[in-house]
């Protein structure tokens, strides 16, 4: 039996160093299925995956993965409460119609929810609007889009993401930043300096509380 391919993209090596051995991990928008298939070889999880192109779903069954055809704007509500112990919502926050929602209902899904997004405050992205006037191209998935063409609605920087986290009563219990040329470090709260040299972040987060209004 051949080895599953290991992920290329930084992040989702890293997320997959963050999930313990065992347990049930649901991966939010799995793509082809490559992290999952990894955690399932290396971590002997109990996993399932939610991805909303067809073409996507098959290469996941092609693997052998359960993986079943959905939107994460509007099926997350259907699972139900702590099934799993990891949720992982891996460069798609940003694609997201409803993010706050999104991120409130990984949190009630799972134990813990990773999540990882690009920087909208890395100091390219503040270059290129400080000096050209213009958008920054923010490349997720090794898929560089103009703002007109691009999947990306809710960009964000890593303070953003972390008021909404307490906004939302989240506990952030690590946080790990990523660098264009693949490169980790530690994050600490999010300060000016580290937002500033941060491409990617990879947070682990669980529920300290329940947000008023059902978040």
């Amino acid at each position: 039996m051949s080895r599953p391919s290991v992920p290329r993209r930084a992040d989702l090596r890293l997320i997959a160093e963050l999930v313990t051995p065992g347990g049930r991990v649901l991966d939010v928008g799995c793509g082809d299925g490559t992290l999952l298939e990894t955690l399932e070889t290396e971590k002997q999880v109990e996993g399932q995956g939610i991805e909303i192109r067809n073409n996507r779903v098959e290469a996941c069954m092609r693997r052998g993965l359960t993986v079943i055809q959905g939107d994460a704007d509007t099926d997350l509500p259907d699972f139900p409460d702590r099934a799993f112990d990891y949720v992982i919502l891996s460069q798609a926050l940003q694609n997201m119609h409803r993010p706050r929602e999104v991120l409130d209902q990984l949190l009630r899904i799972g134990r813990r929810a990773i999540v990882s997004f690009p920087n909208l405050g890395h100091w390219r992205a503040r270059l290129t609007l400080l000096w050209r006037g213009r958008m920054p191209i923010v490349e997720t998935n090794g898929m560089p889009r103009s703002w007109y063409d691009t999947p990306n609605i809710h960009l964000c920087t890593i303070r953003d993401f972390l008021v909404m986290c307490e906004t939302l009563g989240i506990t952030v219990e690590e946080g790990h930043a990523v660098g264009r040329d693949g490169s980790l470090r530690r994050l600490g709260a999010g300060t000016a300096w580290e937002t500033l040299w941060t491409h990617q972040a990879v947070y682990v987060l669980t529920r300290s509380r329940r947000a008023p209004n059902g978040g």
